[in-house]
């Protein structure tokens, strides 16, 4: 089995990898992503104890447990890029062996859930409510750097996505992974359910007007119309499609839940979000400490 070189996958002094700087045993298998380094603690306070903290750049951890489930947050930072450092990195940390620098011949599989806020594409689905995604749809270009594949059901809906919108005729091609269906199952009651469209910006990208124009003007409308069978795009946010496709890619299991705090087809906004986040954040960690994730 091949070496992994040194500039290839970072190790610093203390044995953690670069960018998150933990070690193997400071992570749980069970880990919460957040954007916001902040949110950590919003999301530890309910743990029952907190084991391990640790803060570099933007990447925050927190590991504790919540009764005898041990349950690990990371903050991520905004975009897919970030996503790209922190689901590699949390990969590398339980599937490869930091001692001979090779990949563990038995693989370990996470269990991925991300809390985060985002932006309803639909009517109705109102501000302050909640999103499980059951894909995660991306036109940033992030997945396009490793070798993937579709099932069936992705190929047709990315192919029905893309000639609705003719994203491509502009050279943006989008891409499609679903969700953690062993995971999805839990997240029912009192989350809506539908496609998330992942964007590479928060202005332009998610169709805002302020000094610049826009290259797609009928991006909102596309997103809000279009439907294949019983799935419809619900929301839109900045790392649920690079989260579900690497997570998927390295055998992992990947929720993204998100409280709503922008409605763009209303054009209302939460009048308090960080309750918003604080309810989704109370009812997930319920979830996930009561299930069999």
């Amino acid at each position: 089995m091949n070496r992994i070189a040194e500039s290839e996958l970072i190790i610093n002094d203390r044995g953690a990898v670069y960018h998150l700087n933990c070690r193997p045993e400071e992570i749980a298998h069970t880990i919460i992503t957040v954007g916001d380094p902040d949110r950590v603690s919003e999301v530890s306070k309910y743990f029952d104890r907190i084991e391990f903290q640790n803060k570099h750049r933007e990447f925050v951890t927190h590991t504790g447990y919540i009764g005898k489930k041990r349950i690990s947050c990371v903050s991520t930072g905004i975009g897919p890029d970030n996503i790209d450092i922190v689901l590699n990195e949390l990969d590398a940390l339980v599937n490869i062996d930091f001692e001979n620098r090779q990949i563990k011949a038995d693989l370990t599989q996470l269990n991925v859930i991300r809390f985060g806020t985002s932006g309803s594409l639909q009517e109705d689905i109102p501000v302050d409510q909640f999103v499980a995604s059951t894909h995660g749809l991306g036109l940033d270009n992030l997945m396009h750097f490793y070798r993937t594949g579709n099932n069936e059901e992705e190929k047709q809906i990315i192919q029905a996505f893309s000639t609705h919108t003719q994203l491509h005729a502009g050279n943006v091609s989008p891409y499609i992974t679903m969700a953690s269906a062993g995971l999805l199952k839990y997240f029912t009651a009192n989350y809506h359910q539908g496609i998330t469209v992942t964007c590479p910006g928060f202005y332009g990208p998610q169709g805002r007007i302020l000094r610049l124009g826009l290259g797609y003007p009928a991006l909102i409308d596309n997103l809000t119309n279009f439907s294949f069978g019983n799935h419809r795009i619900t929301n839109f946010e900045m790392e649920t499609s690079a989260i579900y496709g690497l997570g998927n890619a390295l055998g992992h299991h990947c929720l993204s839940v998100s409280a709503i705090v922008a409605n763009r087809i209303s054009k209302t906004f939460s009048k308090d979000g960080a309750l918003a986040v604080e309810n989704l954040i109370k009812q997930s960690l319920q979830v996930v400490s009561e299930s069999n994730i």
